[in-house]
């Protein structure tokens, strides 16, 4: 069991597959789930896999009419190619959680991706049915400002506790953002004029550190002292 396991979180650094590519990560940004999809999500190939064995093997060991065995051989030949492009669309997906953002990342040569910075994220939230909750399947959802609205994903493992890290990473980012703030304008209290305050508050908000909503706040605090 891993670190994250213990934590209560769902690790995938055990996980088969392409791991998130760390060159895509900014400098102070810090990796905490990288997933790929539930196991189910390869289920239904694999029954239809095992089927067409079955028959196959089946036609072999009986000397069924050539036309039969052609059209299983074909039939085996369909199956092993939908499980591969199903097993390696399940290895190159990822479903990523830094202390900065919600990723997620599919394709096998042509890559498609969402990312939801963790500032705009209002709800997170899941879904299982009772078979979901026997295997840690589930869906997840997240409401987030900004034209992407909701955004709906698939076959996640454990969903209640990657909602449950979802949040901690949020309150994390907020707390991190708070002390940036308080270092910010206490440092500048001691030896800054209000209008160099001001000043430094607009370099942090075009920094992306302070929303504008929190540097208007702060500036008309500043304001209110003249």
């Amino acid at each position: 069991m891993t670190d994250a396991e213990e934590n209560g979180t769902p690790s995938a650094v055990y996980d088969p597959g392409m791991p998130f590519p760390p060159q895509l990560l900014t400098d102070d940004e810090q990796l905490v789930l990288d997933l790929r999809p539930h196991w189910w999500y390869l289920t239904p190939a694999g029954l239809i896999l095992a089927v067409a064995l079955v028959i196959g093997l089946a036609a072999l060991l009986n000397d069924w009419f050539s036309v039969v065995n052609a059209a299983v051989g074909v039939m085996v030949l369909a199956a092993i190619g939908w499980f591969g492009i199903t097993y390696m669309k399940w290895t190159t997906t990822n479903f990523v959680v830094t202390n900065e953002r919600v990723i997620s990342r599919n394709g096998i040569v042509a890559k498609h991706g969402i990312e939801i910075p963790l500032d705009r994220i209002n709800t997170v939230f899941f879904s299982q049915s009772l078979f979901e909750r026997v295997i840690g399947a589930g869906d997840l959802g997240i409401e987030s400002a900004g034209e992407g609205g909701r955004q709906t994903f698939t076959d996640i493992r454990r969903p209640n506790l990657v909602q449950n890290e979802i949040y901690r990473q949020v309150e994390g980012l907020e707390n991190r953002k708070l002390e940036r703030m308080g270092q910010a304008v206490s440092g500048a209290a001691v030896v800054d004029s209000i209008p160099e305050q001001i000043d430094k508050l607009d370099q942090l908000r075009r920094q992306g550190v302070l929303t504008d909503d929190e540097f208007e706040a702060k500036k008309r605090e500043l304001l209110d002292r003249m």
